[in-house]
């Protein structure tokens, strides 16, 4: 993802709400600030779109193997656990990250933030079924498009399902914002809001697999 398009999703929500200073990347239309996107699947880049052309795509196979609507659901898995053995055999030297299903690699990929942009890690394909066995809700996350989001900072312990956007707006951050060794405190308080932000947004579902059972 181009270094111009993280700029653009971690300044969202803008100052100015509702003023189109962008155009649609597919039609060329303005657009507000709050718009969706829809993901090339060849180059991973995220595309800006207007009202119209995100409604065209928001249809099984209108995009074809090319493009793919980003979803607008959030869930927050409640009772989430990533037990730290199972997240040291993940490979992940940071306490963030997120995973989704890579049509292109045919397998679950997983990247971590960080000053630089984002990592992928080399995840086990065993580790990840764990993860998916203990949480059932991760087996209808879309390809390519939806992602796990796990934060582990400071002593959380929280997890979400999201669009893949979200997590190149915390990528985004992350990068912009970033200073020295630490980060330094104000890239903490900005990302303290994003995931604030992100659970007002959010639908709260059981996380695990004998919560949904019982549900």
């Amino acid at each position: 993802m181009s270094g111009t398009r993280l700029r653009e999703l971690a300044r969202r929500p803008r100052d100015v709400a509702g003023e189109a200073q962008e155009r649609c990347e597919l039609c060329g239309q303005p657009i507000p600030d709050e718009h969706r996107h829809v993901l090339d699947l060849g180059t991973r880049e995220l595309r800006c779109t207007c009202r119209p052309c995100s409604l065209l795509f928001d249809r099984p196979g209108a995009g074809g193997a090319h493009y793919r609507i980003v979803p607008e659901r959030r869930l927050r898995l409640h009772g989430f656990d990533l037990a730290d053995p199972l997240w040291e055999e993940l490979r992940i030297p940071v306490d963030m990250a997120f995973f989704f299903h890579s049509s292109a690699a045919e397998r679950v990929v997983a990247f971590y933030p960080g000053p630089m942009g984002a990592t992928e890690s080399l995840l086990e394909l065993t580790a990840w079924r764990q993860i998916e066995c203990a949480h059932p809700v991760l087996a209808g996350m879309e390809a390519d498009t939806e992602a796990l989001l796990v934060n582990r900072a400071r002593g959380a312990r929280e997890a979400w399902l999201v669009p893949i956007d979200d997590c190149y707006a915390l990528v985004g951050l992350i990068r912009l914002r970033w200073r020295g060794l630490t980060g330094g405190k104000d890239v903490w308080e900005e990302i303290g809001r994003f995931f604030g932000a992100l659970d007002r947004r959010s639908r709260s579902v059981a996380g695990r697999a004998e919560e949904v059972t019982s549900t």
